[in-house]
């Protein structure tokens, strides 16, 4: 990468930026090597910016949030990466809450919960952000953001239009902005209807008390690492093949949970692959069900 042009550029147009950046800071599963050069836009504004000049420079780059749907692999990144983190406006009218990509589910759902807005209790546990939650068609407890979503702003990174989506084309555990990597998700719009705080408040308290009981949160991990095959739960048939507590290096399967892979400290990423091949093999070979990584690998 030609770092130090970039690096000049980024100057010039007041945006600011990190190198040599340890991974393991960007994502919930605390593993990863080193990206050579890292972008903290702070408005829409300056990430478009940012997108321009790396293409006109030709430099490959990606987009990430909170990290929590990532595994970095163990080397150098050496593409740029773009952080939605500080784009983090957001603003209620009426049953419609507009939030931008880096604002946390979290914070999302307590604006909603404060407007006695009902519609993203299941969102209040998720560490993730919005941008992450419209790529991904994020969701838990039988809530999802294909409920709820109703628009979004995108930028084409090929022509450099912004455009307003409507047709999310939402799956499970996926949206247009997974199918289509030229768009990123700048906004998204969210559409609620009024129910009563105090009640909202305690469906979020419940079902954060479910996540603390059933999850391995005290652990770095990426939640649930596969998706759910048809007719049958990920951690269900790891835990009926004797798996949980399973190791290899730093990374385990939680014994809390079987369809947690977690850190227990030092893992790096080729442990965490290592045991999802393990678990893979092991599920196959014992009840012919192929799981699907759901965790987004972005390797070096």
């Amino acid at each position: 990468m030609r770092n130090d042009k970039i690096v000049h550029l980024l100057e010039r147009q007041g945006i600011g930026f990190r190198t040599e950046q340890s991974l393991k800071e960007l994502c919930t599963f605390r593993v990863g090597g080193t990206a050579a050069l890292v972008i903290c836009p702070e408005k829409i504004e300056q990430l478009v910016s940012a997108v321009h000049l790396l293409r006109e420079e030709e430099v490959p780059f990606a987009v990430i949030g909170r990290g929590s749907n990532l595994l970095f692999g163990d080397g150098r990144m050496e593409r740029a990466l773009i952080l939605t983190g500080g784009l983090s406006r957001l603003t209620v009218e009426g049953q419609t809450i507009r939030a931008e990509a880096g604002v946390s589910l979290a914070v999302l759902a307590s604006a909603a919960a404060t407007a006695g807005l009902s519609g993203l209790e299941f969102a209040g546990g998720i560490p993730g952000s919005v941008g992450g939650a419209m790529f991904m068609n994020a969701g838990a407890y039988g809530g999802a953001v294909s409920d709820v979503a109703t628009k979004s702003l995108a930028l084409d990174t090929d022509t450099g239009e912004l455009l307003s989506v409507t047709d999310h084309r939402f799956g499970y555990r996926q949206s247009i902005y997974g199918q289509e990597p030229r768009l990123i998700c700048l906004s998204a719009e969210f559409s609620l209807k009024n129910g009563d705080p105090p009640k909202i408040r305690r469906a979020m308290k419940e079902l954060a008390r479910s996540r603390r009981e059933k999850q391995p949160l005290e652990y770095p991990s990426a939640g649930s690492y596969f998706k759910r095959p048809d007719g049958h739960f990920a951690g269900k048939l790891i835990e009926d093949c004797g798996l949980k507590g399973f190791s290899v290096g730093g990374a385990a399967v939680s014994e809390k949970h079987a369809g947690f892979l977690i850190n227990t400290g030092d893992a790096t990423a080729a442990d965490i692959l290592a045991l999802e091949t393990h678990v893979r093999c092991t599920v196959w070979e014992r009840f012919g069900v192929e799981l699907e990584r759901e965790v987004r690998l972005m390797d070096t």
